[in-house]
This record gives structure tokens, sequence and C-alpha cells, in this order.
């Protein structure tokens, strides 16, 4: 399914067209069966991509690495990244899919609470998408077409913005973003969360998909896209605010990260 008719990509053009999904900024959603070496990469992704895998196995770039990504599970990559997906096996690699189109300007679906992945039921998304697409190909009943959209945006919410998170979690992470440039310790994000080190790194990879101390630099790198994209300051000032003494270790990390260097981000890029 897509949002509108001018988006012609060879993949997209038989798909049946729903404008209602734009009211959520719905790029597109659907259902993909993929056998290696199925395999798309996006430089420069300009929308949230929301995933949940119903059977096999396959692999997404985040984060500046290979993450597996199996039945039963779903991963949210934010935007403006580089970011790819692929299947690892000869078996046959099926998901459903929701693709957000944002503005650099704005907030995204994400918060400093996303998950990267986790644990998630497939079937009610994937069953919603289906019912959008049924519904679309038929009758084309309006309202039948609002409250499948609503559905499926709500699920894709439910897991980027979880209402029932760990409240030490949400009260450290707000702190870190509220000062992202301080030069946090893995004993003192423990210490605020009032939780021992260990227990805090089982917290971040159950709650969100990433040890503490990736998911600062997550924090950062973010705050960084989004002030290279809407400032003019010098790179070098946005490292330093973001803890960064060093620019070059700054523009690599945020390379691994984002997928280009800081200076890249500012030269006209084609979104995909």
């Amino acid at each position: 399914m897509r949002a509108s008719s001018t988006d012609q990509r060879d993949w997209l053009r038989k798909a049946p067209v729903c404008t209602l999904l734009a009211q959520h900024h719905v790029a597109h959603t659907g259902l993909l069966t993929s056998h290696n070496p199925f395999k798309i990469s996006r430089p420069d992704q300009s929308g949230t991509f929301f995933m949940a895998c119903f059977e096999g196995e396959g692999e997404v770039l985040v984060d500046g690495r290979w993450k597996p990504v199996c039945a039963g599970e779903a991963c949210l990559l934010p935007p403006f990244v580089a970011n790819a997906v692929q299947a690892r096996h000869n078996h046959s690699w099926k998901f459903c899919w929701v693709r957000y189109l944002e503005s650099r300007e704005g907030t995204p679906i994400l918060s400093a609470l996303s998950p990267v992945s986790g644990r998630l039921d497939p079937n009610p998304i994937r069953h919603a998408i289906t019912g959008l697409h049924a519904e679309a190909c038929g009758s084309h009943g309006t309202a039948a077409l609002y409250h499948w959209i609503e559905l499926i945006h709500q699920y894709v919410l439910s897991f980027a913005q979880p209402h029932r998170h760990d409240q030490r979690l949400w009260r450290l992470w707000r702190a870190v973003e509220s000062a992202p440039g301080r030069a946090w310790s893995l004993p003192e994000l423990a210490s605020l969360a009032c939780v021992s080190e260990e227990h805090l790194r089982r917290l971040c990879h159950r709650e969100l998909g990433r040890s503490p101390m990736q998911h600062l630099t997550f924090l950062r790198m973010q705050r960084a896209r989004q002030l290279l994209a809407t400032t003019d300051a010098k790179v070098e000032t946005i490292a330093r605010n973001l803890g960064y003494e060093n620019p070059f270790s700054f523009s690599n990390t945020f390379k691994k990260w984002i997928g280009w260097r800081p200076s890249e981000l500012r030269s006209p890029r084609n979104s995909v």
C-alpha cells in the first residue's frame, strides 16, 4: 500500500493507493517474502522504518552494525540515517513493514525510550495490513480504511512509544537528553537509575536492544543529526557540545552510526 500515486518506483508501482495513509505520515506499508541474496540499502532514509518478522530470519543494519531479526521480533530504524535489510539464509524471510515520511526539522515517532529491536507478536499488525490491502482493493469504504490505518499506526506506536516502560529508565534518559554533552559514565548512569551497573545493562538490552553506553551514543548522534540539519553551527561546536573534544573522533562516530560524515549531511542528498 502506498500513500501517493506519485511514488512510481518499480517495486511500488502496482501497489494500491490509499491517500488516508498520509494522515499519519505513512509513505507505504506491506508484507514481504524474501530470499537470499535479497538486500535493500538506503543511504538516507527519509522516515522511520518499522518492521515485524513473522517467519524466518534476516538482518538489519542499525547503529553501524548488522543485527539479526527473527520471527517474533520487531525492529525500529530511525530516519535520516543509513540502513539496510538483507535475508541471511536460503530459507524465506517474511516480515511486514510500515515506512513513515518525516521532515528533518520535525520530531520523529521515536523517543529516548524507543527500542531498536525487541520481542513482538507480529500477527496483529500483519492482519491489519492485510485487512487494509483487501479493503483498498475492494469497496474502498472510507470508514473501514480509516480504522485499519488507525490500527496499523497504533501498533507501531505501542512498540515505539511504550506506555509501560520502566520508570527508572524514563528518569535516566530524560536526564541524559537534557545534558547529552556531559561526560556520562556507566557508574553514574546506574546510580541515576538507582540500580547496579549490571542490572542497568540487562534493563537496557531488554527494553531498548542496546547497552547503556550504546544508547547514550545513539541519543548524541540523533541530537547531532538534528543540529546539523537545522542550524548553521560548526561541526566542531556541535561535537564539543555533545561531549566530543576531538572533532575527528566525533566525525568517525557519526559516520558509523548515521552512515556519512557530518559535513556530508549539509550537502544536497536524495532521500529514498
